[in-house]
């Protein structure tokens, strides 16, 4: 018994008594193992993949399934502020769009004012009016626009600064990107009233200064749908927000001491310091010269000797 039909060497029977096929299985099984491991570990991650391409599935259709419902139940104001990148837009009433005072001029600055402004109001087009598709985007890109105008003026009445507010409130429109400020939010500003000139900025209250917003999105954003006055009118209308500290300065210094204003250091880093120098000290002459002037007119005339008298 044992004995191997090949002729070769007894193989020893294993304790319980079976041959030793079951053992040379168990010693064959070091690169079964593995390669079951390796298999198992393969279909997993097959398995991971396809899990993560049906959240995928169901994240992108959960999406189009929220469009195309927002689509339907909201307005078209509502959908353009909700896009991203237009989180500086807020939403304008209808009540005042509806107001042909407070849309006087625009009609002369957008094209397609009237399919425009339908747009806005979501006034349903004749059948015989309908567009083609170059038409139809011609008067989205309108509408925008138009939009935009409007918005530069709502942000300046009170219902459009109270909107305005929660949005700076939550820092939506960003923070300062200047260090010294210490993350100040900031408000957005146009460089110019009208459009096409310049894109949005963001100012800070604490500096003083303008910026391009951190988004890339938002900075595309024409500067004339918030227009120059908005940010400082904001501002007088609630003094308590603008920042009471001063703004801290940067000092530039070599191993620990300030650098000298009067050095080249300042003279080509700032233009204009030489000459500011020099107006200062003009002024210092100027101002010297007008108190002397004023102490001479001041001073009492002097008594002229009295002329001897004949006899």
């Amino acid at each position: 018994p044992g004995s191997s039909s090949t002729g070769g060497p007894p193989v020893p029977p294993s304790e319980d008594g079976k041959t030793g096929k079951a053992d040379s299985e168990a010693v064959g099984g070091g690169n079964g193992g593995r390669r079951g491991r390796s298999g198992r570990s393969m279909s997993r991650e097959r398995a991971e993949g396809r899990a993560a391409n049906e959240r995928a599935e169901a994240e992108e259709a959960e999406e189009s399934s929220e469009l195309s419902g927002s689509d339907e139940d909201s307005t078209w104001i509502s959908w353009f502020t909700s896009l991203r990148g237009n989180e500086f837009f807020c939403e304008v009433d209808d009540e005042y769009i509806q107001d042909d005072f407070n849309l006087t001029g625009l009609s002369s600055l957008v094209p397609y004012y009237d399919y425009a402004l339908d747009m806005i109001l979501d006034v349903e087009m004749p059948l015989e009016e309908q567009l083609n598709e170059d038409q139809q985007e011609l008067v989205e890109s309108a509408a925008e626009m138009l939009y935009g105008l409007i918005h530069a003026r709502y942000v300046l009445t009170g219902r459009g600064l109270g909107a305005m507010a929660e949005k700076y409130a939550n820092a939506q429109f960003g923070r300062c990107p200047r260090v010294m400020c210490q993350g100040q939010p900031v408000l957005p500003v146009g460089r110019s009233d009208m459009p096409r000139n310049y894109t949005v900025n963001v100012y800070c209250p604490c500096c003083q200064d303008i910026f391009h917003p951190k988004s890339s999105r938002a900075a595309s954003i024409d500067g004339a749908y918030f227009g120059t006055t908005f940010p400082h009118l904001f501002l007088l209308n609630r003094p308590n927000l603008i920042p009471a500290a001063p703004p801290k300065t940067y000092v530039p210094r070599i191993y620990g001491f300030r650098i000298h204003q009067t050095s080249a250091y300042y003279r080509q880093h700032h233009s204009g310091g030489a000459e500011k120098l020099a107006a200062e000290k003009l002024a210092a002459a100027t101002k010297d010269r007008l108190t002397a002037g004023k102490a001479a007119n001041r001073a009492p005339p002097s008594k002229k000797a009295a002329s001897p008298t004949a006899p």
